[in-house]
């Protein structure tokens, strides 16, 4: 009541003033005092002067004013009779970015009531088609910017070149950016993106380091196109080359960067990122903060993630999904489940993701029961239906636990027709628990629908090898050749002094790998004196058993913790992130270098964390 009078004492005072009209608009920050000026203006007879009606629209077009601004504005601009050409402007570009298909109903209008579109009018135009990311409703607004002589504008154009991208039509965007006579930042940094999106990272940097002056958007869209394409150490190194140029990073680059470490798993780096965050007082906001929590996490810091976490001044749910993640990753489902027990009484509702993870944590922590009670409330308590991911996370749930029958009828009984990967759950069970049989089964029809993935075969060979079915695993290595399927290369990555080090199976490049295989043949000496002998059931089977286990000694995660324990002294933590499953000899491997070195080991594979300490992982053998 008391803001009311405030306003309404300020309009009263403004109205005294030679020009009321815009001072009374000038003042208005919110939709309330908004409605108050409207009503004044209604009751002063102001409302009836056109301009100060196009003033009015202006201001409810506003986005930032909230989307309730735009519907007063449709609301008021119903009772306007003859809406000028600003008036229409106004509501193009309000509605451009929020509803974009009713940027094109006013344009539509706006040419029913015989107004010709000026330069303004296009720009916004285009943009909501940008939003939309719909190319055929984007080559008509560009026939439109023909039609009326705008091709050669320069505000036009970088919208233009800014949709085509958008839409992935770089070629097209190509095109109109060529023909600019005056192409400027905003232009060459559309450009950019386009190349990204359609995945093109070489093309994008030619075009950045091409560039006559950059801005920190620039930099910021080639940063997130080098993650967003998986080209993680590239965004590290340019993010190191901004801070020599003595460019400060804002929240939507610090974002990139911090998920590039997250998925390197290069904590010091990261945490060297977290430091600059908090020097540069920038704002942990929801998505930095979130990325901060999946950095830690996925560098195998679970804890430090949890604090950063409790630390952050706003949370969403996707924020607690990163929490749960993260503690599913490293195998704590139970206080997974107690956090999503948190989550849901803080009044957020889940989503699918939150589910996938929250399966995933029962999953690896053999949590049966509570899994698929989680399965059935998706539907019945939230409204979510279950996906694809769902049933896989259930099928792994079940098999897991050695109910490989159960696993099976439940995929038979699906309510959709299983894809790939929930097959592939079901074999990986069968790899386990030795089950030839079902794991038979399930190959058949799981290679037809994905005939040119290596892993399944490989799976498929090495559970006949296990059971001495030794025909069928001749008969998968010949379906492979025949196919010409290879199994992708496994490597592992490394941090030490704040630069990572990746190596791959039989690795020669890296300057000091004499010293690391000679440190690999002394911690095998070792662990053969507790008991280590090289398990050979998972090498590839299209090589003799000597040369498996030579095979064995140079797999990639074996090579990185040579040089984590030839370049490190306990109690430093050794962290590996793997880009495949850790097979069983590696496993084994690693918890006897833990025990005859006394050191801790973190791994991270294609699935989940292995924390090898005294002899014992994390995974109880489970993974």
């Amino acid at each position: 009541m008391n803001k009311s009078i405030n306003v309404g004492s300020k309009v009263l005072n403004t109205l005294r003033l030679k020009n009321p009209k815009l001072l009374l608009l000038e003042s208005c920050n919110c939709l309330s005092q908004l409605k108050i000026i409207h009503g004044y203006m209604i009751r002063t007879h102001v409302i009836s002067d056109i301009f100060s009606v196009s003033r009015l629209i202006s201001l409810c077009s506003d986005p930032s004013l909230g989307t309730f601004s735009l519907a007063y504005a449709r609301k008021v601009f119903s009772q306007i009779e003859t809406p000028n050409l600003f008036i229409y402007n106004a509501l193009i570009k309000g509605f451009s970015s929020v509803d974009p298909i009713k940027s094109f109903h006013f344009y539509s209008e706006l040419l029913r009531a015989n107004i010709v579109p000026d330069n303004l009018s296009f720009p916004f135009l285009v943009r909501a088609c940008s939003q939309l990311e719909t190319i055929d409703m984007g080559i008509q607004a560009h026939g439109q910017v023909i039609k009326h002589g705008f091709e050669n504008d320069v505000y036009v154009q970088n919208s233009l070149v800014h949709m085509y991208s958008s839409c992935g039509d770089v070629k097209a965007a190509n095109k109109v950016f060529q023909r600019m006579a005056c192409s400027n930042v905003v232009s060459w940094t559309s450009m950019i993106a386009g190349f990204n999106k359609i995945g093109d990272v070489e093309m994008a940097r030619e075009l950045f380091d091409k560039m006559p002056e950059r801005n920190l958007v620039t930099w910021s869209t080639m940063i997130s196109g080098y993650a967003k394409n998986n080209c993680f150490d590239k965004a590290v190194e340019l993010f190191q080359v901004l801070k020599e140029k003595g460019v400060k990073a804002n929240e939507t680059v610090m974002v990139s960067v911090i998920s590039s470490y997250a998925h390197l798993g290069a904590i010091e780096l990261g945490e060297r990122a977290h430091d600059y965050i908090v020097k540069n007082n920038l704002s942990l906001n929801v998505i930095l903060g979130t990325a901060l929590v999946d950095m830690y996490a996925r560098c195998g810091c679970i804890e430090k993630a949890i604090k950063v976490f409790n630390e952050m001044p706003e949370k969403d749910v996707l924020s607690w999904t990163a929490v749960i993640a993260g503690l599913a990753m490293h195998g704590y489902a139970e206080r997974a489940l107690w956090f999503f027990s948190e989550m849901v009484k803080s009044g957020l509702k889940p989503r699918d993701i939150t589910f996938t993870y929250l399966l995933s944590a029962c999953s690896h922590g053999g949590l049966v029961g509570k899994g698929l009670e989680l399965f059935e409330s998706m539907k019945k308590e939230y409204g979510i239906e279950p996906r694809l991911e769902h049933y896989g996370c259930v099928v792994d749930l079940l098999g897991r636990a050695g109910k490989l029958a159960e696993a099976e009828k439940f995929v038979l009984r699906m309510p959709v027709k299983p894809n790939a990967p929930v097959w592939g759950a079901l074999l990986g069970a069968c790899r386990i628990h030795k089950n030839a049989e079902i794991a038979e089964r399930v190959g058949n029809i799981l290679i037809p629908l994905l005939p040119e993935h290596s892993g399944y075969y490989v799976l498929l060979s090495n559970i006949y090898a296990r059971t001495n079915r030794w025909d069928n695993v001749e008969t998968m290595r010949q379906m492979m050749k025949e196919k010409g399927v290879k199994k992708p290369p496994g490597y592992s990555l490394i941090e030490l002094n704040g630069k990572v080090h990746k190596f791959t199976m039989g690795e020669k490049s890296h300057p000091e790998i004499e010293m690391i295989e000679q440190t690999w043949e002394e911690i095998l000496r070792k662990i053969r004196l507790a008991g280590y002998t090289g398990n050979t059931s998972d090498a590839f089977f299209d090589i003799d058993e000597e040369e498996k286990e030579s095979v064995l000694h140079r797999h990639s995660e074996k090579l990185a913790i040579a040089y984590g324990i030839m370049r490190t002294e306990a109690p430093t933590v050794i962290r590996i992130v793997k880009n495949l499953r850790v097979c069983e000899d590696c496993h084994h491997a690693t918890k006897l270098i833990s025990k005859v070195f006394g050191r801790e080991l973190i791994v991270r594979d294609r699935n989940r964390f292995h924390h090898f300490r005294e002899g014992s992982c994390s995974c109880m053998d489970y993974w």
